[in-house]
């Protein structure tokens, strides 16, 4: 194995790390900005209130998102297993 196919494997790597964790990365930001908005709004500063929404969103958004996070993994195994076998 080259330095060149080291690299390739290790980017595809990090881009379906990306893809997969993605989605519920996006909802968590969007959640906690949300929260905190509403925070600074209403002058209420409970820690422990960010935390359950947060952890709700994360899990439902997972839920809706696992076919495709499936995929994702599937393919990305697929591609390794085809880079094993060729030796390229």
């Amino acid at each position: 194995m080259t330095g060149q196919e080291v690299l390739d494997v290790a980017r595809d790597g990090i881009l379906t790390l990306l893809w997969v964790a993605g989605p519920m990365m996006l909802v968590g930001l969007a959640v906690g900005v949300a929260i905190s908005l509403l925070q600074a709004l209403t002058q209420i500063q409970e820690q422990t209130l960010v935390f359950v929404p947060k952890i709700i969103a994360m899990f439902v958004v997972m839920l809706i998102a696992l076919p495709f996070m499936g995929d994702v993994m599937s393919g990305h195994m697929t591609r390794v297993a085809a880079h094993i076998i060729t030796g390229h």
